[in-house]
């Protein structure tokens, strides 16, 4: 008896799909080139010429995913915002270093490739990328039977970035005194959601109902939710041309408490005044209905606050002006002050 020929469609591999997938998203990749970028999507390796105008230039890489906001995302069939997301956790966290966001790759790996919920996420990182001034040169789509579950998918991200070397962000320099500003947040961003997923089951809401309005427009509570992580790349870089920043703290997991730590020098602290912003409503939802400590929002959620900046204080007018007039909404939320022992080096009263 003659067995039966297999292909990779029978293991669950469907190559057709992988090839339409790419085709799908070349005219995404291709709105985000700049210069630099010495290849398109498809080769066996991406290639970016480091830009000319640095004289010491000096990489700086981050990676990160979403987090089980995906999970969500999979529930709510939301898949068109959460490529934003990925691209902003890693350019964020590599611009609080002083680095101008170069080329970002990503990895998207499923169970069965489903082509339309793969081109909305791409689409979306495509987008991330574009208002980063980031090109999207390169990716992985994997397609694993057995691994996922149906209409579900993981998602990484990488991101590579260029500074100066005598140009190096580090909060060496911060002082007592220096001023602290916050800048907001878009919403819970994509940290926490495993605490927001609990808060959802144990509450049990209706997201679709009305929630809360932002800019003029109404908002679903899954719309708050799902909202994506906000971009600080263009005014933050337009920022440190114009003056002198000491340091910067991307407000993602561990809060407000535990971030601001990681740019401060011995000796020093921040102190936050909780007053000085608007918490969002989303926030004060999650803490009511989870119950949540007060300390624990900090430590766990931005709660309102997605970048903090420190500057000299006589730097502080004009950067807060700078800010504003590109659209952000950044005050003076705190102060850096003298640290006694083993004193918190940031604390939120």
């Amino acid at each position: 008896m003659t067995q039966q020929s297999l292909s990779y469609r029978d293991a669950g591999v469907d190559i057709d799909a992988g090839d339409a997938l790419v085709d799908r998203i070349k005219p995404f990749a291709k709105k985000t080139l700049r210069d630099g970028v010495l290849g398109g999507i498809g080769g066996f390796g991406a290639l970016f010429e480091v830009p000319k105008k640095y004289r010491e230039p000096v990489l700086v890489s981050g990676t990160d995913g979403v987090g089980t906001k995906l999970k969500l995302a999979f529930e709510l069939n939301r898949h068109a915002t959460v490529g934003i997301d990925l691209v902003a956790m890693s350019v964020n966290d590599i611009l609080v270093q002083g680095a101008e966001p170069l080329f970002f790759l990503d990895y998207f790996a499923c169970g069965k490739l489903d082509v339309d919920t793969a081109a909305a996420v791409v689409q979306g990182i495509a987008k991330g990328c574009e208002l980063s001034g980031c090109a999207l040169i390169g990716g992985e789509t994997a397609e694993m039977p057995g691994m996922y579950p149906a209409g579900e998918y993981d998602l990484a991200g990488f991101a590579v970035g260029v500074v100066e070397k005598s140009k190096i962000i580090d909060g060496s320099t911060i002082v007592p005194g220096d001023a602290v500003i916050g800048i907001a947040s878009s919403g819970a961003h994509s940290n926490g959601y495993s605490l927001v997923r609990k808060i959802i089951e144990r509450a049990k809401p209706d997201l679709d109902a009305p929630f809360d309005e932002v800019d003029g427009k109404a908002r679903t509570l899954a719309d708050a939710i799902m909202a994506p992580t906000h971009l600080y790349v263009k005014p933050l870089l337009a920022l440190m041309q114009a003056l002198p920043v000491k340091g910067m703290a991307h407000i993602t997991g561990g809060g407000l408490t535990e971030n601001v730590p990681r740019v401060l020098p011995e000796g020093v602290k921040a102190v936050l005044q909780k007053s000085a912003w608007q918490r969002p409503k989303l926030f004060d939802w999650l803490q009511k209905e989870g119950g949540v400590a007060e300390a624990e929002m900090h430590r766990v959620f931005n709660c309102g606050i997605g970048m903090v900046v420190v500057v000299a204080r006589e730097h502080l007018a004009e950067a807060l002006a700078q800010l504003q007039a590109a659209g952000e909404k950044a005050v003076e939320i705190g102060a850096i002050e003298v640290r006694q022992g083993d004193e918190a080096q940031t604390i939120v009263i």
